[in-house]
């Protein structure tokens, strides 16, 4: 009898339980249904075109819609400095395909020699400079404009020697002797002079000069004085054709780029950051990739520029570029089965989920035919995965390739000024990258971010932008 009652009270406690769980899914549900999936309804929203809610949700999303807007995009877009018919495209099961580039588009070339040492000069071979204690001070005041050390880059030359950090493997490599044309885009904005001028002549300086179209450059509304005349007289002096574009306004990273892209005469877009150093070898393998397949986006191994000394320290070639459900780029080991893929050989190319972004070579018309970037993002922030998203999607691929090597200053902060809060910049830009690309599991960037987004109306409103 005891025990009878025992098992009722412990079925009922069980059934309680269960009850009580069972409320917690419909609450849970509830609040989320509203955005996302195919239940939301934004009727409220008088700015939000009905026409557009009407349709199905999946036409919007993935791989298909992405193809469509891109080709439709294109077909409206006379500025986007495409020569149409010029080159068939096909879009199939996988995604565009592109032919391969006709023979009489590709160059020959040559590797260039190196850089040499210019004595014991500060800086040479990628040393470190170290600042006098009686300079310390002045150090850390021009190190606010920057946040870097502009002192010690102001002492180094223009065109410094640095080691070869290839692989021995790397450096006996064969490449086709026939490559594609390339002009490198590079965006700044409020950028120091000896970091800018040392990134053009690194890539002048270690690039085959028939693979290397022009350099293209494009001042996001700077203010510094040495930005105004001082550099367009200046690079009127240099040996390689360089254009410089300007924005009347602060536009950011993204719309700076594309107001780059759109001036591109070479086959290959290639996008450096403002304070960058190329090493020698550093573009023929990216070109190579690409010559055999142009729906390949290629980034080289970024090695890390000193912020306090610019010393040049080589980058592990063992990670690849990944992100957190916060849509925060990370670097992650690579896993074994990719290792196991490449057949152990640590000098073949890198299939990486996503790029940091800063410096990559695409196809200028594959650029375009899976619609460039993302227009409606603002100043920086999230458009490295947005692009990753859209090329892994697209039918594309996106790899590391270890045997090229690019050097990049990071800082700990950024010191320019976002409008709007860097914070809300981000945030929007991420929510744009959930809401076209991720389909459900957008559903873990919401958990992850509650404040990135106030009701389904704000969401319908960023698809309405991006459509």
């Amino acid at each position: 009898m005891f025990r009878s009652k025992i098992r009722i009270h412990t079925c009922r406690i069980i059934l309680l339980t269960s009850l009580v769980w069972l409320l917690v899914d419909v609450v849970l549900l509830a609040l989320y249904s509203d955005c996302f999936g195919d239940g939301w309804d934004c009727n409220k929203n008088k700015n939000v075109n009905n026409d557009y809610i009407a349709k199905d949700n999946d036409e919007f999303r993935g791989k298909k819609a992405a193809i469509a807007a891109a080709l439709q995009k294109n077909a409206d877009d006379e500025d986007a400095n495409i020569e149409e018919n010029e080159v068939e495209h096909e879009v199939g099961d996988d995604g565009l395909m592109l032919p391969q580039y006709p023979r009489s588009r590709l160059k020959r070339w040559k590797p260039v020699p190196s850089v040499k040492p210019q004595g014991d000069s500060p800086g040479e071979m990628g040393k470190a400079v170290n600042i006098p204690i009686e300079q310390e001070k002045l150090m850390l005041d021009k190190f606010q404009e920057n946040q870097f050390n502009l002192l010690a880059s102001d002492m180094i030359s223009l065109n410094r020697s640095l080691t070869d950090v290839r692989f021995e493997k790397c450096k006996e490599k064969q490449y086709p002797e026939l490559l594609p044309t390339t002009s490198v885009v590079i965006v700044f904005h409020n950028e120091a002079w000896t970091t800018l001028i040392r990134t053009i002549w690194s890539t002048i300086n270690r690039s085959p000069r028939p693979l290397l179209k022009e350099i293209i450059l494009v001042d996001d509304a700077s203010e510094k004085e040495h930005l105004g005349k001082k550099l367009e007289d200046y690079i009127k002096t240099l040996p390689v054709s360089t254009r410089l574009f300007r924005t009347e306004n602060r536009s950011g990273l993204i719309r700076a780029r594309l107001l780059g892209a759109k001036h591109v005469k070479g086959d290959v877009i290639t996008f450096l950051d403002a304070h960058c150093e190329c090493t020698e070898g550093w573009l023929e393998p990216l070109l190579a990739r690409i010559v055999k397949d142009r729906t390949t986006v290629v980034c080289p191994i970024i090695d890390v520029i000193s912020d306090t000394t610019f010393e040049y320290i080589q980058a592990s070639d063992m990670t690849w570029g990944g992100f957190n459900w916060k849509l925060n780029f990370r670097w992650y080991r690579v896993p074994e089965r990719e290792m196991a893929r490449r057949g152990g050989d640590r000098t073949a190319p890198l299939r990486t989920p996503t790029m940091a972004g800063g410096l990559f070579a695409i196809d200028k018309e594959y650029f375009y035919k899976i619609g460039s970037y993302d227009e409606g993002m603002d100043i920086w922030g999230g458009e490295n995965l947005e692009m990753s998203f859209r090329v892994w999607q697209c039918g594309g691929r996106l790899e590391i390739v270890p045997c090229s090597h690019v050097g990049h200053v990071f800082r700990d902060k950024s010191p320019y000024s976002f409008p709007g809060g860097v914070q809300n910049v981000v945030l929007h830009n991420a929510a744009r990258v959930a809401e076209v690309w991720m389909d459900e599991w957008g559903e873990f960037y919401y958990a992850m971010n509650p404040g990135s987004t106030s009701d389904s109306c704000w969401v319908a409103n960023v698809l309405h932008d991006f459509a």
